[in-house]
């Protein structure tokens, strides 16, 4: 692993960003991402056990499958002792993190949540990500206190207009604030955008990278747009693999210690390109732990947790794709190396 004197962000502004997301220079841009991808991480990607434990959401987000006016969902919660059960197998499967992610349901209490935080860390040294939502501040302080190490918040886009029109009833600036405020707890702290929205043009796109930078952030997550049938997004196009690609490109120049995950939306729309997104900047991927009889439902778009496969079977596939773009899987925790390359 490379010293980070020897790797520094790369400084863009929103105009620079704008020509290599047009594809200015993919060969630079994608060897590049490559190499500082390496240099930093050496041959390790960052396995995260993802348990999707309620699909229920009290947002009506457009883009969204789980939007709560979506009436053609199976809804389910789990308890909490089946997400401690999927967070030991994979314990025991060796994955060293784990994510708590559900749509924003507030029936689960701070109290129950903090529970399962408390559980998991006291059998063995496991990295605890949560995804839960706009929670209030006291929640999140709960969490963090029963030893959650991290919490991914995601924007979508930082264009307020953009943002209003596809989120109704959500706040910009409160989710803004918000993220601020799991920095000051001492999270490491994620956020992201979904690339191609309907609406969204390059230069916004370009707008949020610049963004999402200056919050100098641990994780950062992009995915292209997958259009849902049941949304009033459904006849909107899906977004573009290479230009997502780009995105997580630029985002790993920009942000050389952030984590970086290669997202099943990828492969939702090109089979292979989530293994490929992990030689242009991406080193993290995050199979899905959510128990089998619930594991369809958590659909937020076409070909999330679609697959027959086995538990197992799944986790061997993901092995086998990494394995087979020369890096490793790895059981660590991947700890955020962000402040090393500042």
């Amino acid at each position: 692993m490379a010293q980070s004197v020897e790797i520094r962000p790369l400084k863009l502004n929103a105009q620079g960003v704008l020509s290599l997301l047009k594809g200015e220079d993919d060969a630079w841009l994608f060897a590049e991402a490559a190499r500082v991808t390496r240099a930093v991480f050496g041959d390790e990607v960052y396995l995260r056990a993802v348990v999707e434990f309620s699909n229920q959401c009290r947002h009506n987000c457009h883009y969204c499958g789980l939007r709560t006016a979506n009436r053609d969902v199976q809804r389910y919660r789990i308890d909490a002792d089946a997400m401690i059960a999927a967070a030991e197998r994979a314990r025991r499967l060796g994955l060293g993190s784990v994510v708590l992610q559900s749509g924003d349901d507030y029936r689960y209490s701070a109290a129950t949540i903090s529970g399962v935080i408390r559980a998991i860390k006291a059998a063995g040294d496991t990295a605890v990500t949560l995804s839960l939502g706009d929670r209030q501040p006291e929640e999140l302080l709960a969490w963090r206190e029963a030893g959650a190490d991290r919490y991914l918040l995601k924007v979508e886009t930082f264009n307020r207009t953009l943002f209003e029109r596809l989120r109704p009833g959500a706040d910009f600036d409160e989710r803004i604030e918000r993220l601020h405020r799991l920095k000051s707890l001492g999270y490491q702290t994620g956020s992201g955008v979904i690339t191609d929205l309907p609406g969204m043009t390059d230069a916004m796109l370009a707008e949020d990278l610049v963004r999402l930078t200056e919050l100098q952030l641990d994780m950062l997550a992009c995915g292209p747009f997958v259009s849902h049938p049941q949304t009033p997004l459904a006849d909107a196009a899906n977004g573009s693999v290479l230009k997502s690609h780009r995105v997580s490109a630029l985002l790993r120049l920009m942000n050389p210690g952030a984590n970086i995950p290669a997202t099943s939306s990828l492969d939702a729309i090109q089979p292979g390109a989530r293994a490929e997104a992990l030689g242009r900047g991406c080193n993290v991927v995050m199979p899905s732990f959510t128990p089998d009889d619930v594991f369809e439902q958590y659909g937020i778009y076409p070909g999330k947790n679609s697959s027959t496969l086995t538990l197992q079977a799944r986790l061997d596939a993901v092995h086998k794709s990494i394995l087979a773009t020369g890096r490793k899987p790895s059981a660590s925790r991947g700890d955020s190396l962000r402040t090393q390359y500042v």
